[in-house]
């Protein structure tokens, strides 16, 4: 399920909403790379405009409770989270279809900006998929314990380690958005019966 076989043709055919989200993921990381190092003042007003700010959203600014979904700065941020989409987004969106599987990253990681924007202070900003990427966890929980027979047993081994582990990276490390993991987990379990609604069997 985790182990990806495919060529870069295929990949790109058979999972083309999770293409498009590397992909725009990736765009974006370049464009701030580049903008930092020769044109700082448009690489500042460009996130400032996309980053998630609980005061510029109680302001109006809506679309950013979408747009930090997409945005990354540091290397490593993006390298971690884009990883994880490679690996196991793919999965998802092969048993979803690619609506569904659209609905479900958007609308873990909307959800999971909105919970921060009730729970955390006026002043607080955030970005990175790590919120989404908790959701797809959450999905693939909801499957573990409501529709085992979706999951093997040795792909449900592999996905309640990685959870337990990056829960655990989640608190103990720094600068770590405990919340919107949280809230991205749990909106990916609350969404899962949503989603997998009518869908029959299939492995």
């Amino acid at each position: 399920m985790f182990i990806r076989t495919e060529s870069f043709r295929q990949f790109l055919r058979h999972y083309p909403v999770t293409s498009a989200i590397l992909a725009i993921d990736t765009l974006i990381f370049l464009f701030f790379f580049i903008a930092g190092k020769v044109a700082p003042f448009l690489a500042l007003n460009a996130f400032q405009f996309l980053v998630g700010s609980n005061q510029a959203i109680w302001n109006g600014a809506l679309w950013q409770l979408a747009t930090p979904i997409f945005l990354h700065v540091t290397f490593q941020h993006f390298l971690f989270n884009a990883f994880s989409i490679l690996i196991f987004a793919p999965a998802l969106e092969a048993m979803l279809g690619k609506g569904r599987y659209l609905l479900a990253f958007l609308g873990t990681g909307i959800i999971a900006n909105i919970a921060e924007l009730f729970l955390q202070p006026a002043g607080f900003s955030h970005y990175g998929a790590s919120a989404a990427v908790f959701g797809l966890f959450g999905i693939y929980l909801f499957l573990i314990v409501f529709r085992r027979a979706w999951v093997t047993s040795q792909d449900q081994t592999i996905l309640i380690v990685t959870l337990a582990l990056a829960l655990v990276f989640s608190f103990i490390g720094t600068g770590i958005d405990i919340v919107g993991h949280l809230t991205g987990l749990l909106s990916g379990l609350a969404l899962g019966p949503l989603l997998f609604s009518g869908k029959k069997f299939q492995r």
